[in-house]
């Protein structure tokens, strides 16, 4: 996998917006926090437009990608915020150059199809918050991205969930959104979930899209092959008027009866304050015992 280059002081951060319309005050409040810390901010044309659902048609979408891909001074592409679209101009995006001279691509939710797209490339990214969420993330959310695109492996920990299976295992992270990893697989972005530890997060769901979704991923092979599971946070998740009674931590047992893989639950990534930044694509190992979950990376920058 291609790590791009750790960014100094000076660099240029590029802020697109390739889904869904975003309002100006978060990006602007971002643009200073970033400005704060040392580099140089770029909004797309049309980070801060709207064409129906969108901050652009999918051409205007796709030309700012496409531009902050190929711009000599960018470093890192930050994506303004999920929703939907992404996968809308993936195939439009000429990605070549992000192989010739790679930067960091942060996002997550829908930004997901992108992450899928650079795992393809051979080329890692960041799964991380973005500005629609900068003003009220975490101090640790925040200092993992910025550990991160400065070249460091920030390691994360969390609590002892009483679901867990504890064991021990390390490989290639791979993960997002479960609603588009569920989407893409069969497809030619899907992800290869050999020899991997797969992290999941999702929103607003109903109970049985997510059992119907890792009945999917259980078909198609892809939690036979996995070596540890995260499930970030699974918010706002909805019932039905005749409830399916399901728990989440049923659900996912379910699949897994007869796996000894590590399985950690309430890991602090996804639709949350607490949204801590991931390298997708790193070798990374994963420990969950008796006490706590630790996620850390097996090689250094």
């Amino acid at each position: 996998m291609i790590t791009p280059p750790a960014l100094e002081k000076g660099d240029l951060i590029y802020i697109t917006a390739p889904a869904k319309a975003t309002d100006t005050a978060s990006v602007l409040y971002t643009k200073d926090f970033l400005e704060g810390k040392g580099f140089r901010v770029l909004l797309s044309e049309h980070c801060l437009g709207t064409y129906r659902y969108f901050s652009g048609t999918d051409e205007e979408r796709t030309s700012d990608m496409q531009f902050g891909i190929n711009h000599p001074e960018v470093k890192a592409i930050l994506c303004a915020r999920g929703g939907y679209g992404c996968v809308r101009i993936v195939d439009q995006i000429n990605w070549a150059n992000m192989l010739r001279e790679p930067r960091w691509l942060i996002g997550f939710s829908d930004i997901t199809v992108f992450h899928h797209r650079l795992m393809k490339l051979g080329v890692q990214s960041i799964h991380g918050s973005m500005p629609l969420n900068f003003e009220k993330n975490s101090p640790e959310a925040l200092e993992t991205m910025l550990g991160i695109l400065q070249g460091e492996t920030p390691q994360i920990t969390c609590a002892r969930n009483e679901f867990n299976q504890q064991g021990e295992a390390d490989g290639t992270l791979i993960g997002g959104n479960l609603s588009i990893v569920f989407s893409l697989l069969g497809t030619d972005d899907a992800y290869s979930f050999d020899d991997s530890i797969l992290f999941l997060e999702d929103l607003a769901e109903q109970l049985y899209h997510l059992d119907r979704m890792f009945f999917a991923l259980k078909k198609t092979g892809a939690l036979g092959k996995i070596k540890g599971l995260i499930i970030g946070g699974m918010t706002d998740l909805e019932d039905t008027d005749n409830p399916t009674g399901f728990t989440l931590d049923e659900i996912v047992s379910h699949h897994f009866r007869y796996s000894k893989i590590p399985i950690c639950y309430d890991f602090p990534i996804g639709h949350f304050s607490d949204n801590r930044s991931v390298i997708v694509g790193a070798r990374v190992k994963l420990k969950v015992d008796e006490t706590t979950s630790e996620l850390s990376y097996l090689n250094s920058f």
